[in-house]
Parts: structure tokens; C-alpha cells; sequence
């Protein structure tokens, strides 16, 4: 691509996007939201408050033994077992946290889920 057609994309896409800005400046949803915004700063600051201090203190949890241990939670589902299998036939040798792992399909495909899941050398967390 010329360098000439990459800044014509880039004009039109600065358009756009300058366009999508007067749209929403004109959004009283958005007003509201900057205004609340502002007036809660403006009170932070007046009473020498961070957004850590604001979170913890309209957090349900209790001291921040509780608060660390329930940021980890909200965090995402817990990691899965790594399971290393080992291929008898080939001596190959798969390590996966989960069953979408192509080599592993193509041995459960050839040989079966059981006997694959038999070749499971160890488990780890």
C-alpha cells in the first residue's frame, strides 16, 4: 500500500472518529456522566481521599485481608490442571491444560478418549 492511500484511510478514519465525538459531546447521558465524575473528584480531593480509599470504603467486604481475597475471586475462574500425557507408541509427549489441543484430538480420534486418558503421566496445578 502507498503511503499516500494509508494517510487518505487515516483522514477518513480521523473524520469518522471526530464525527462519533460531536455525537456523543451532544449525549446528556455522557453530560451527566462527566458531571458526576468531576463533582466526586472535586470531593476526593477536598477530603484527601484516593479512588482505592472510595473503593474500599464502598466495598461490602470487611478489612483488606477480605477485600484482597474477594478482588481474586471476581478475578476469572480458576486455572485448570496441567495434564502431561505421554504417547507409548511414539513416545511423544503432550502437555495441556485443556482437551482442545490438536495432537490430543488426533490421538483420541485414532485410539479412543479412554485409552488416551490412560497414557496421563501426571497432573499438575
Amino acid at each position: 500500500m502507498s503511503l499516500l492511500s494509508d494517510y487518505v484511510k487515516k483522514e477518513q478514519l480521523l473524520k469518522q472518529l471526530e464525527e462519533e465525538l460531536k455525537r456523543m459531546e451532544g449525549d446528556q447521558r455522557l453530560k451527566s456522566e462527566l458531571e458526576f465524575k468531576e463533582k466526586l473528584e472535586a470531593l476526593m480531593a477536598e477530603y484527601g481521599k484516593t479512588t482505592r480509599d472510595v473503593i474500599e470504603l464502598l466495598s461490602p467486604a470487611e478489612g483488606p485481608q477480605a477485600s484482597n481475597t474477594q478482588a481474586g475471586s471476581i478475578g476469572g475462574r480458576r486455572k485448570r490442571k496441567l495434564k502431561i500425557y505421554k504417547n507409548p507408541k511414539t513416545g511423544e509427549v503432550v502437555e495441556t491444560r485443556g482437551g482442545n489441543h490438536k495432537t490430543l484430538k488426533a490421538w483420541k480420534d485414532e485410539h479412543g478418549g479412554d485409552t488416551v486418558e490412560s497414557w496421563v503421566v501426571r497432573t499438575e496445578d
